[in-house]
């Protein structure tokens, strides 16, 4: 379970430090304010967790820098200056950091320096996934071969999540809890997935609908569902999903919103990213009190330009709130019309 991040002269951020909720994480805010980049980076250092890779490595390959040069990661202010994430989890009753430090300098990975509790990060591994904002099972036939093979302009989420939906249901897997999420998104999609020479299809009682047939939205629901069947997210596992919202129509919404709650109690911790009043609303109406969530609003201080923070557990305390004041915008425009 990610606890904290501390981000200094890092990309979009000149200092900031969040604290995470053990449940759902909601960071909204105007483009530009950094909410991906967040999620990215806590991502990478799961990932290694499991992988055992250098976080040097995986920050350049997820962040995709030009020229793959890692010390364009630190915020460019006219001088030689350097930068670091740190990241605070937890593991039983073990807590764990990890810390990546760049200088402008750093051309590879190998420049960069690492630090913390690097050894222990390993040895306490956290199931993640990343769910980026283009859907990519349409276009997975081959894909990953390809992007082992050439270099090719794709952030390396987009290859790892297309690597999570090809893993096999496991041969022990048994009735769980999860039943009930699973023919949920069955019922939302109409049918099941499947999986035939890494080409997924809708299956129905029409017959198998290939997924470069099937509308985006339906996509990332089976995305969603195959996640769940092949265990990709057990309890304890960390799910990243940037701008659930897009391609998707607001009915379903609702569904995933529930999905995502449920998720939460079976002890998946969840960061996304939102700019949709669907969405926040959708969690203010579901969430219970026994439930964990927190809402991260970034914006930029007008004096100083710079990326702040402001984080809550209640809906009605967000500040700023950029899309609710551009929802009631919407509203009062509509008023003033009638």
């Amino acid at each position: 379970m990610f606890t904290s991040i501390i981000l200094n002269k890092f990309t979009a951020f000149n200092k900031l430090k969040l604290d995470f909720s053990p449940g759902i994480n909601i960071l909204i805010g105007e483009n530009g304010t950094g909410k991906t980049h967040i999620l990215k980076a806590l991502y990478a250092s799961a990932d290694i967790s499991t992988t055992k890779r250098s976080l040097a490595e995986k920050i350049k390959r997820v962040f995709l820098p030009y020229n793959e040069q890692i010390g364009r990661l630190v915020t460019r202010n006219g001088g030689k200056g350097s930068g670091y994430i740190e990241i605070y989890r937890e593991s039983g009753n073990n807590d764990l950091m990890i810390r990546l430090s760049i200088k402008q300098s750093d051309k590879k990975p190998e420049s960069a320096k690492i630090s913390g509790y690097t050894r222990q990060w390993t040895t306490f591994p956290v199931e993640s996934v990343f769910i980026p904002v283009k859907e990519m099972l349409a276009n997975a036939v081959g894909f990953r071969s390809l992007y082992d093979s050439r270099k090719i302009a794709f952030e390396e989420v987009y290859a790892d999540i297309i690597t999570k939906a090809l893993m096999p249901i496991p041969r022990d897997k048994t009735e769980s809890d999860r039943n009930k999420i699973i023919e949920s998104l069955r019922k939302a999609i109409n049918g099941s997935v499947i999986n035939k020479n890494e080409e997924f299809y809708l299956k129905n009682k029409q017959g198998d609908l290939e997924f470069t047939l099937l509308a985006e939205g339906f996509r990332k629901l089976g995305l969603l569902l195959i996640l769940i069947q092949n265990d990709t997210l057990p309890n304890g596992s960390v799910l990243f999903w940037d701008e659930p919202e897009t391609n998707l129509n607001p009915k379903l919404i609702r569904t995933v919103i529930k999905i995502l709650i449920e998720l939460q109690r079976m002890g998946v911790q969840i960061f996304l990213t939102t700019h949709n009043y669907v969405i926040l609303k959708e969690f203010d109406l579901q969430i219970k009190p026994d439930d964990n969530i927190m809402y991260h609003s970034l914006y930029r201080n007008k004096e100083t330009e710079e990326i702040e923070s402001f984080s809550t557990e209640y809906y009605d305390q967000i500040e700023p709130n950029k899309i609710l004041d551009t929802f009631s915008d919407l509203y009062d425009r509509e008023l003033t019309r009638f």
